[in-house]
């Protein structure tokens, strides 16, 4: 009887495992910010096929944006964006191969999205596409890149038109332009890079960010470092599609929620990869997930430890919130009980409390939270009654 019953719960196991589709695909949530790099190979490969697969995949995976590379044909992308309830599009004009974005109307906000080196043809075949805006009152600049292909392996820095050379080259620009606009911004810079993180010194076209561990993180090392059946480019097998932030980042990726994986659309298709790469892509999508101050939930909020004070508490109209003088870089937040920042306080060096008035808030229970460098240090909660 034993042997019976455990023989249909494997039964049942396996069946539920075979009978899982697009529709069971998980990946955004409401409150993380999720970026994703998506090469979605001679887009659309099988037509009006290939933009139902999409389609399917992009509601299923419900994420803020995406960057997208190998865009074929302009009308089919407009299309596709038209088929999207809740997602807008944004397509370049390119000779070979467009980049694209699909993001989130509900909540991308002051949207600008622009080219950079477009005169540097032989480090980028394409020119990144830089996508700013704003989510959740934090701001974001996410650049989107489709690096040159091929190659052997070996960078000959005596060669301009070696394909490593030319890749290692379009890392040096990146980094410099980060740090000449964007040195004090959330940046994630993402795409098909087409080369591998775990290259040699001597040979790793990545090492402009990989050495300067104060400033770059690739979230997605450990992907590279780990099984192949992790990796974003099964058909060789290789991992060549990354994700780059920059330190404003750091904390925020160590935080309960953020994540970052290759997600195996294949696994959820009857066909497998097979099905995958026929009517999709050759190339696996890799996505971010970051909790931020901005989007803690009121269970993160409860869970931290208050050494702030304010006076009164209860209080009826105004209380004073008091913290050990501040050094740089320090901030109090307001947050209601669902977990809605409705307050932000850039506090000055050796300031020591600020005063809040609630008069335009209701009766209820409320948050204050110390933030130094990023890092939240402390949380103290407070009560406005009548």
């Amino acid at each position: 009887m034993k042997k019976t019953v455990l023989v249909i719960l494997i039964f049942i196991s396996g069946f539920q495992l075979l009978a899982q589709g697009i529709e069971d695909l998980t990946f955004g949530t409401d409150t993380t910010f999720e970026a994703v790099t998506w090469n979605l190979e001679w887009f659309p490969k099988k037509g009006q096929t290939t933009i139902d697969y999409v389609t399917q995949i992009i509601q299923a995976l419900d994420v803020d944006v995406l960057a997208i590379q190998e865009i074929d044909n302009q009308s089919y992308f407009e299309l596709m964006v038209e088929s999207l309830d809740g997602w807008d599009g944004y397509y370049i004009n390119s000779e070979y191969l467009a980049l694209a974005y699909i993001y989130k109307t509900d909540v991308i906000e002051d949207l600008s999205i622009y080219e950079i080196y477009t005169n540097k043809w032989r480090e980028f075949p394409r020119p990144p596409l830089v996508m700013e805006m704003n989510y959740k009152d934090d701001h974001y600049v996410i650049i989107n890149n489709h690096l040159k292909c091929c190659g052997d392996g070996f960078l000959d820095h005596n060669d301009d038109w070696d394909e490593e050379k030319r890749r290692l080259d379009a890392c040096n620009l990146l980094d410099q332009y980060i740090i000449d606009n964007y040195a004090d911004e959330r940046v994630i810079v993402l795409g098909d890079l087409n080369d591998i993180l775990t290259d040699s010194p001597a040979n790793n076209v990545f090492q402009v960010f990989i050495e300067d561990t104060n400033n770059y993180l690739f979230p997605d090392m450990d992907i590279a470092e780990g099984n192949s059946s992790n990796w974003s480019y099964p058909s060789w097998p290789s991992h060549l599609d990354h994700i780059l932030i920059t330190n404003k980042l750091f904390d925020e990726f160590e935080n309960d929620g953020s994540d970052i994986q290759t997600i195996k659309i294949d696994e959820y298709l009857e066909g497998g990869f097979y099905e995958y790469d026929k009517y999709v892509s050759d190339h696996r999508p890799v996505g971010l997930k970051i909790k931020t101050s901005s989007n803690l939930g009121l269970d993160d909020i409860t869970l931290l430890k208050s050494n702030l004070s304010n006076y009164p508490n209860p209080f009826n109209s105004k209380t004073t919130i008091s913290f050990d003088p501040a050094m740089a870089n320090t901030e109090v937040e307001i947050y209601n009980m669902k977990g809605q920042k409705i307050q932000h306080y850039k506090i000055l060096n050796n300031q020591s409390s600020i005063v809040w008035n609630a008069d335009s808030f209701p009766v209820g229970i409320y948050y204050a939270i110390l933030i130094v460098d990023k890092n939240v240090r402390a949380v103290r909660k407070m009560v406005l009654i009548e």
